[in-house]
């Protein structure tokens, strides 16, 4: 008997890619449940998301990635959970490439790793903190330590005590998986989604990316030291 997938996506103002980003999920047999966290969307996410057959779970106000992903584990109902990202259109359908080697027990988590870009983004400094944060905790180099697209048993979750607030969420989740002793296997996945450009706005989204993975650095380097 096949094992089945839920697939948990959070999701704030997307109403542009969210109705790609469930479509492509479409024809992937493992997946039978799409949950869409609406995290106190103000345009038309939930309308469209509702329109492609997604369950919905509607936050009161915006609260960040990671408390609408723990708020969303609440109503899964598989073994195995995948978290995605809602800006990833049509090519969700990679997710399936995250979901086979847990399925497979190969590994206890997979992580997508992404195609390198063209587009000039940052200067790399979240991803050399987020990098270098895991290896100092765990002793791993995890490339893709940021990324967002990822397949999990469930049991692994359920063993995780903290869920970490806003753009932390992956990094603190990685260290925290590792020194548990599960299995993470990055994947390379041939995904696409919204990349902040080297603009005011793509500064700003940076600085609070760097900001909320650093708290959380700081957090277990206190939490060490006691």
């Amino acid at each position: 008997m096949t094992k089945k997938v839920s697939i948990l996506i959070p999701a704030y103002n997307e109403e542009k890619r969210i109705l790609d980003t469930i479509k492509g999920l479409e024809g992937i047999e493992e997946i039978d449940e799409i949950i869409v966290v609406n995290d106190g969307s103000t345009d038309n996410t939930v309308e469209k998301a509702k329109k492609a057959g997604a369950k919905i779970v509607n936050m009161k106000r915006n609260v960040g990635k990671g408390t609408a992903l723990k708020e969303g584990l609440k109503y899964v109902k598989n073994d195995i959970v995948v978290f995605l990202d809602a800006d990833v259109g049509l090519s969700s359908r990679e997710v399936k490439k995250l979901i086979l080697p847990v399925i497979q027990d190969e590994a206890d988590v997979t992580i997508a790793k992404f195609p390198k870009t063209n587009v000039k983004t940052g200067f790399g400094f979240v991803r050399t903190l987020a990098k270098k944060g895991v290896k100092y905790f765990t002793g791993y180099e995890i490339e893709s330590s940021l990324s967002g697209q990822r397949a999990f048993k469930k049991k692994v979750l359920d063993d995780l005590k903290t869920f970490y607030k806003g753009y932390g969420i992956e990094v603190g989740m990685t260290i925290d998986i590792l020194k548990k002793g599960y299995r993470i296997k990055e994947i390379e996945v041939e995904m696409t989604h919204s990349v902040t450009g080297r603009d005011l706005k793509g500064f700003i989204h940076r600085g609070k990316q760097f900001w909320d993975i650093l708290k959380v650095l700081l957090y277990k380097l206190i939490k060490n030291s006691r």
